[in-house]
C-alpha cells in the first residue's frame, strides 16, 4: 500500500470505531462506548501519522504521546481531552479498573464524554 491507501485504511478505521461508539451509547453499554471512542481518536491520529511522518504508526495506545509523534501541535486544554480519553482506553480494558469505570459511567457522564470524543475526532480530522 503507498502512503494514500495507509491514510484512507486509518480514516476508514476510526470511523467505523466512532459509529461503533455510537450504537454502543444506544445500547446503554457505556464503558464500551467510552473503549471505541478511544479507539477512534487513537486511529485518526494514526492516519495523520501516516500523512505527516512515517507508513509505521507507532504501537502506541498514548493519545498525547501520538499527537507530539504526528507533528500536532495542541493547546492545553486539547492536551488535556487527549489524557482523558486516554484513560478511557486503560479504564475500560483491565478487569481491576472496569468495575469502578462501569458503576461512573452513567447515561449523562457518558454523553458528555461521547461528545468530547467527537469534537476531537473533528478537530483531527480537519487536519487530514
Amino acid at each position: 500500500m503507498n502512503q494514500e491507501e495507509i491514510v484512507d485504511y486509518w480514516k476508514v478505521e476510526a470511523h467505523e470505531s466512532l459509529k461503533v461508539a455510537t450504537h454502543l451509547v444506544d445500547k446503554k453499554d457505556y464503558s464500551y462506548a467510552l473503549f471505541f471512542g478511544h479507539l477512534a481518536v487513537e486511529k485518526i491520529l494514526k492516519a495523520i501519522f501516516v500523512q505527516n511522518v512515517s507508513p509505521n504508526v507507532p504501537r502506541t495506545h498514548n493519545l498525547p504521546r501520538l499527537a507530539k509523534a504526528a507533528h500536532i501541535t495542541v493547546t492545553e486544554q486539547q492536551e488535556y481531552d487527549l489524557v482523558r480519553i486516554t484513560a478511557f482506553n486503560l479504564e475500560a480494558r483491565y478487569p481491576d479498573y472496569k468495575r469502578k469505570f462501569r458503576k461512573k459511567c452513567t447515561a449523562e457522564f457518558s454523553t458528555t464524554e461521547i461528545q468530547k470524543i467527537q469534537e476531537v475526532f473533528s478537530w483531527l480530522k480537519s487536519i487530514l
